[in-house]
């Protein structure tokens, strides 16, 4: 039977956030930062890579360690970390690898022959007279850098500008010479940040991190996250440079203003922070983003949609899905984990991962032994209104439902095809320190559906896996 798909696209014991693909020959690569499981901060890890054939993205190759952090000599004993990278082609037909590290304000480069072998450090961008950017007066902090080459000229991109903040103007670009280091045209900044973006059409979604860049035909897309971090938003212009207008969310990573399911305003995951990429894969467009996992912002899973990309240049936005890579809905019978949920809620809303007023008392994805153990991701923590939402499954002829649950919990599951529909059946559970399965004579309407899995009782469930028969 052929593999199936799901969201996050990669092992579930995983963590590869800031997610940039590129498709070079018949393979798509994807370079983003690498955090750890049970980290304290973000990104702990080495840069590692991972690709897929355009024809297949349900099957990901691990390519292993491209990139180490003590690689770059203004980290050789580690001390800091390598945040979210992105690699370009240069003119001499090598990839290049544009990163910044999390105590500096410079932009490093690493070069190499093939797109996932290993790295080398080859320089700093920098100024004709030597001047590092970042360095001379004036110049604004660099971060996260995304690499547009065109000819001989490379493009890059880079800027955080936190929501107040009246010292960062917006992103910035600036050109490259072919050498891919020395800049010919001084960075200019091409959208506002949130202070100074009243009357520019940003409003609201202001920049704050992530510069992404593609070009679509004559267009230039520049993908971002907003001040409200949870949603990757899009800019447009003819220009690389210059005449960047505000167009749009492309992705949400609590499905915030997404109204075709509920309400627009309801979130139906725990956010944060957002980061990602758009990428053309065998004349299909996918956005490239990142949910968040173990109860934290620094455990963050790479997924990905398919998106349109209509005949006025628009994208509208899509929703969280568990079968983003699948190109399609999941099939409708056999066994699942519950670590694909794409929603994860309980009856009190929370727009971010880690909101205070939380205090243990929502659900999480996590996982079992340490960073690294190739443990199978499940939801832990499913107290009374917990639910785990899964979309879409193409249904036929489901007469039963198994579930896989362990903790100190009494209570039951519900089963539902909306996330605020009547219950189609009940699964009760009980006290067990070992996964054990439960069943159901549940029927489940015929055609693609979602299916929502809500505990109510007392003590906390943890959910490994469904299974449709």
């Amino acid at each position: 039977m052929t593999k199936q798909g799901y969201n996050p696209y990669l092992p579930s014991w995983e963590y590869i956030p800031d997610g940039e693909p590129h498709v070079y020959g018949d393979r798509v690569y994807v370079y983003g930062s690498h955090d750890r499981f049970n980290g304290h901060v973000f990104c702990l890890n080495d840069y590692v890579c991972y690709s897929a054939s355009i024809y297949n993205l349900r099957e990901w190759k691990y390519e292993g360690i491209i990139y180490g952090k003590t690689d770059d000599p203004l980290n050789p004993d580690g001390a800091m970390c390598l945040y979210a990278p992105d690699v370009t082609r240069g003119p001499d037909g090598r990839y290049y690898l544009y990163y910044v590290l999390d105590k500096v304000s410079v932009v490093s480069v690493a070069v190499c022959d093939t797109p996932a072998g290993k790295y080398e450090f080859y320089g700093y961008v920098h100024y004709a007279d030597g001047t590092r950017l970042g360095e001379r007066k004036g110049d604004q902090p660099q971060f996260d850098p995304a690499v547009l080459t065109e000819n001989d000229r490379t493009y890059l991109y880079t800027g955080f500008c936190a929501k107040g903040d009246k010292s960062r103007k917006g992103p910035m670009a600036t050109v490259l010479d072919s050498d891919m280091l020395t800049i010919i045209e001084e960075p200019v900044f091409i959208a506002p940040s949130e202070p100074y973006s009243k009357g520019s059409g940003y409003e609201g979604h202001e920049f704050f991190e992530a510069p992404s860049i593609r070009k679509v035909g004559d267009v230039y897309y520049f993908v971002y996250s907003s001040v409200v971090m949870h949603e990757l938003c899009y800019a447009t212009s003819l220009y690389p440079t210059k005449g960047f207008e505000y167009q749009g969310v492309i992705v949400s990573n609590n499905d915030l203003h997404i109204d075709s399911y509920k309400p627009a305003d309801k979130p139906m995951y725990y956010g944060g922070n957002n980061h990602g990429g758009m990428a053309e894969i065998n004349g299909k467009w996918y956005i490239f983003y990142h949910r968040h996992t173990n109860g934290t912002n620094f455990c963050r899973q790479g997924c990905m949609e398919e998106i349109k990309i209509l005949s006025d240049g628009s994208i509208p936005q899509v929703e969280m899905s568990s079968c983003g890579s699948n190109n399609g809905p999941l099939r409708g019978h056999g066994e699942y984990p519950a670590y694909i949920a794409c929603n994860l809620f309980c009856k009190d809303d929370a727009i971010y991962t880690g909101d205070p007023w939380m205090d243990g008392r929502f659900p999480k994805i996590t996982q079992d032994g340490r960073d690294g153990d190739e443990e199978i991701g499940y939801i832990a923590n499913m107290r009374n209104t917990a639910t785990a939402g899964f979309k879409y499954f193409d249904c036929k002829n489901i007469r039963k439902v198994k579930i896989k649950v362990r903790g100190y919990c009494r209570g039951a599951f519900e089963i539902k095809t909306s996330w605020n529909g009547p219950a189609l059946g009940r699964i009760p559970v009980d006290f067990t320190n070992v996964w054990t399965e439960y069943e159901g004579n549940i029927a489940i309407p015929d055609g693609v559906q979602a299916l929502y899995f809500t505990y109510t009782g007392n003590g906390g469930a943890s959910l490994a896996s469904f299974t449709l028969e």
